[in-house]
């Protein structure tokens, strides 16, 4: 058996296997990194639809941390079920409104709007997600928005004033 010769490339030859890898490697991190973007965006938005389905579950049982009103008490309870994506800079995203059950249209304001047998409808609306990868050269952050709501319950204890708001 006679041994041949290892074959050896030009330079010529090393140069298009370069180009070949990045004809392969650059489409394949694009989908890669699309694929990781969409990942985190529906984690997100699952993420703060399970914050604020705990916070209307709270509302509706007038609970309140201790020293803070009830409004303050659900954003709380927000805030520590969004797995550190929302914290104090983001209050103003966490909307709390109560509704008359006859006209979901009207919003009540003020003292006892919080209370017993009317819709509490909590939200976290427009979170700016910024894109790892941006596509096609754009930088347009993707608004999330998700809520919740439900009918309060009584008054816990026979008590006849919702507690402040």
């Amino acid at each position: 058996m006679l041994d041949k010769p290892p074959v050896r490339r030009g330079k010529k030859q090393a140069g298009n296997a370069l180009l070949e890898a990045s004809f392969v490697l650059l489409p394949l991190l694009a989908i890669m990194f699309a694929i990781m973007d969409y990942s985190m965006a529906i984690f997100l938005r699952a993420t703060f639809q399970n914050a604020v389905r705990e916070g209307v579950r709270y509302a509706v049982t007038y609970q309140t941390m201790s020293g803070q009103c009830q409004d303050a008490s659900i954003r709380q309870v927000v805030k520590n079920m969004s797995a550190g994506f929302l914290n104090s800079s983001h209050d103003s995203l966490i909307r709390i409104t109560y509704h008359p059950p006859s006209d979901l249209s009207q919003t009540l304001s003020g003292v006892g709007s919080n209370a017993s047998g009317n819709i509490v409808e909590i939200s976290v609306e427009d979170y700016n997600y910024g894109w790892m990868a941006p596509l096609m050269r754009t930088n347009t952050p993707l608004n999330i928005t998700v809520r919740a709501a439900d009918k309060t319950e009584g008054l816990p204890g026979g008590t006849t004033t919702p507690p402040c708001r």
